[in-house]
């Protein structure tokens, strides 16, 4: 890894050490009435769900140990915004979302993911190790700047050829899913809503959608570990009006996601994002 820091290995533990507790949260908190527990705003601006606090102290901890082995950084999280470990670190940035997907997890959907990545700079150019992990299968993808996306610890690569069989939609409305269904017709197939960025952006890496994208601005914390996988497995990802350098992964950005295997079915789904904000 590219960084100072923690090896990729010992990230890895914290980022598996952190989905142990979750599995334990979620276990304790199963039904929908346990699981819809407000409590304040998060950093993000979304209301907080008792298990959204949870979660995210699970990875904190974790957090913790490794500036009480000697590591400097800074987490950029959805519910307590920027936190400084051990000073800051020279530029080393890892960016949480603890869980993605907070409405399915909610309503007991189990399609919902744990997001984790690990940057060297400020950008999503500057992702060095992306980690997600999908409760609903019990799946781990994980990938690093010079290495191969894995899902289960075996490599994964997004299908050659082109044509859009099965499209996810994420951050929906009815109203947006109309227009870019509109512009969708006759071009792709199907059209799925998984309910959480991270996930459908490994999917499109590991071959199980053509293409994804978002119907409504996101944040660097949806995004930016899934983006990695993606890009790895060997899809085409890109964040509308910014290239990857522009795409910045302070809380406060925001930007369109688009992702497909090829540059032609980008620029099909690309036609439908932009009808959605005509």
């Amino acid at each position: 890894m590219a960084v100072d820091g923690p090896t990729t290995d010992r990230w890895l533990a914290a980022c598996r050490a952190a989905v142990e507790a979750q599995r334990r949260i979620f276990e304790e908190y199963r039904g929908i009435a346990d699981r819809a527990r407000y409590e304040g705003i998060g950093e993000g601006g979304d209301r907080t769900l008792v298990i959204d606090r949870l979660a995210e102290d699970a990875i904190f901890a974790e957090l913790e140990a490794l500036q009480a082995e000697g590591h400097a950084f800074m987490a950029i999280s959805e519910e307590r915004g920027e936190v400084s470990f051990g000073g800051g670190g020279d530029g080393l940035r890892v960016i949480i979302d603890p869980i993605d997907g907070s409405l399915n997890a909610r309503r007991t959907i189990p399609l919902h993911s744990l997001s984790i990545a690990v940057a060297d700079g400020d950008s999503m150019e500057d992702v060095v190790l992306g980690y997600v992990y999908e409760f609903g299968a019990g799946e781990e993808f994980v990938a690093t700047a010079e290495g191969d996306a894995l899902l289960d610890g075996r490599p994964i690569r997004t299908p050659e050829g082109n044509g859009l069989e099965v499209v996810a939609l994420e951050a929906t409305k009815p109203e947006r899913v109309l227009r870019a269904a509109e512009l969708l017709q006759g071009r792709a197939y199907r059209i799925r809503v998984p309910g959480s960025i991270a996930v459908a952006l490994c999917y499109v890496g590991a071959g199980r959608y053509d293409g994804m994208i978002t119907t409504r601005n996101s944040r660097s914390v949806d995004a930016a570990a899934g983006q990695l996988v993606a890009r790895r497995a060997g899809a085409v990802v890109e964040f509308a009006g910014d290239g990857l350098d522009g795409a910045l992964l302070d809380l406060s950005a925001r930007f369109d996601v688009a992702a497909a295997r090829t540059p032609a079915d980008l620029a099909v789904l690309r036609e439908a994002q932009e009808a959605v904000h005509a």
